[in-house]
């Protein structure tokens, strides 16, 4: 059974730092690039970063950019998202999601190019 189950959210500070965790389990992680989505309460899903199958490629939102780090480790079939300098506006669900395509060498964040979600962990920054 394919899924992918996240980990590591939780109540920080701000400038504070998270990682999270994606758990894949029932297909082949090397072969698909995964991304990152959050949402926040009256907002919409918006992507935070992806990585390609090989790790070789990422993108990330602008306002992530210099502060999120992410990354994969396909013998432990995990992708992680270093989150540094958390700022309450990076409150929200966090999804990580596979990519629809196989072995593709760049990844986007949009979220229709995505075919399986995990069910969110929750990421709170606050005093």
């Amino acid at each position: 059974q394919l899924q992918l189950v996240e980990s590591g959210g939780g109540l920080v500070q701000p400038g504070g730092s998270l990682r999270l965790s994606c758990a894949a389990s029932g297909f082949t992680l090397d072969w698909y690039a995964i991304g990152w989505f959050r949402q926040a309460p009256g907002k919409e899903r918006e992507g935070v970063a992806c990585i390609s199958s090989s790790g070789g490629s990422t993108n990330y939102a602008d306002s992530v950019k210099g502060r999120f780090t992410i990354s994969r480790d396909n013998a432990k079939n995990t992708v992680y998202l270093q989150m540094n300098s958390l700022k309450p506006e990076d409150t929200a669900i966090y999804y990580c999601a596979r990519d629809q395509g196989k072995l593709h060498s760049l990844c986007v964040l949009i979220s229709w190019h995505y075919d399986y979600w995990g069910q969110g962990t929750q990421v709170t920054v606050s005093s």
